[in-house]
């Protein structure tokens, strides 16, 4: 378990539902990746790059609700500048297994 943080912390982390309107091949990346779009409703259309894979074609991803962080700085990888964090449990094989809500919410929902 990992360093003790207070609720105000939790707080600041901005998680928010989306849906993948699109996911592409990124093959600049160092790790296989994908390109995705992301719409978050009012706060708009968002990029991200995941390291799904080994996990998840791009033909299940699209119109699949995920939950991502939105209020962290961009980070350039390679060719591209990501977003948001989509957020996945890790497996012990080290596969990403994306996070969602159990039930359809409205796009840019926030995750408490």
């Amino acid at each position: 378990m990992g360093k003790k943080i207070s609720f105000n912390d939790f707080l600041k982390v901005d998680i928010r539902v989306g849906k993948i309107i699109r996911a592409e091949d990124f093959p600049e990346a160092r790790k296989p990746a994908y390109k995705l779009m992301i719409d978050f409703g009012q706060l708009g259309i968002k990029k991200s790059s995941a390291q799904i894979t080994e996990t998840y074609s791009k033909k299940e991803l699209v119109g699949r609700q995920v939950v991502a962080v939105v209020n962290f700085p961009p980070k350039q990888i390679a060719n591209f500048l990501s977003e948001v964090l989509v957020l996945g449990a890790i497996t012990r094989k080290g596969d990403v297994i994306l996070l969602k809500p159990d039930k359809d919410v409205d796009l840019g929902d926030r995750i408490a």
